[in-house]
């Protein structure tokens, strides 16, 4: 790896920026390849899946406290970071079968899986099918269609404007492309984070760099429907899978209203 700041390091295979002690993989699972990370090698599996307009790179702090007890992998969905674009069909079910398969493919056992942001449904919906998969459950800023989430999209009673445009068909490249790092640094992370003085500007030129692929957006448009067709805001019966009885334990319990949407019965170990 080459130094290009302290404690900074550039991976050679994908040109994106690293930390000391990370390791970058890329995997084919489920018709698509995905970028992910890993580092540590002991303890508990820790997967942690980022939000928007985020990539693995979001928790590059957060990676080497982890890692002194935990084995820790971080992927870039489908769509987002280093991993291959997605279509305009991705959806949430494609992007949580993306990560169960990659969750089997690292062969690790049941893991400690984390979804930030608009990862939420996705990967809770991994948890609620896959608990076989899966040793703990943790949601941090997220929620469901059906459940709430889609006020976040309703520009008249405070919702977030570009969480429309990223869902409408072909607007994020229309307004976007050529701007996305003005987008990020003036826009998405001022307004969206509590503390922006946390991301540097090179953080920002890593996340932008991802952005300016073609097709960048599909990823975040995929798992965000519920911003323009009302009808996806409907709680939905998500595929169960064989043998699924009993849904992991997250820090604050079950929520059987979740668990019932996603298709899976959820009670307590």
């Amino acid at each position: 790896m080459l130094s290009i700041e302290s404690g900074r390091t550039m991976d050679p295979i994908t040109g994106s920026s690293s930390i000391p002690g990370v390791e970058h993989h890329r995997v084919s699972v489920n018709g698509t390849e995905l970028h992910y990370i890993s580092a540590g090698t002991a303890g508990s599996p820790v997967v942690l899946v980022h939000g928007f307009p985020e990539t693995w790179w979001v928790f590059h702090k957060l990676i080497p406290l982890l890692s002194e007890r935990h084995r820790v992998f971080a992927p870039d969905l489908r769509g987002f970071g280093d991993s291959a674009t997605a279509t305009t069909a991705h959806d949430s079910v494609t992007a949580a079968q993306d990560l169960s398969a990659l969750i089997t493919r690292l062969d690790v056992g049941p893991v400690h899986l984390t979804g930030q942001d608009i990862s939420g449904p996705t990967t809770f919906r991994v948890a609620a099918t896959r608990p076989d998969l899966v040793r703990s459950y943790a949601a941090i800023e997220t929620g469901l269609p059906g459940f709430g989430v889609e006020k976040l999209a309703d520009v008249a009673h405070g919702g977030a404007w570009h969480i429309g445009v990223l869902a409408a068909p072909g607007i994020p490249e229309m307004l976007l492309a050529g701007r996305e790092r003005a987008f990020l640094a003036q826009y998405a992370i001022p307004s969206l984070c509590v503390t922006p003085d946390a991301f540097t500007d090179d953080d920002i030129d890593e996340l932008a760099r991802s952005y300016t692929r073609p097709d960048a957006f599909n990823g975040a448009a995929g798992l965000c429907p519920w911003a323009t067709d009302p009808r996806r805001s409907r709680p939905r019966r998500a595929p169960a899978a064989a043998g699924a009885g009993t849904a992991p334990r997250s820090p604050g319990g079950p929520d059987r209203r979740w668990a019932r949407a996603a298709g899976s019965p959820c009670r307590a170990p």
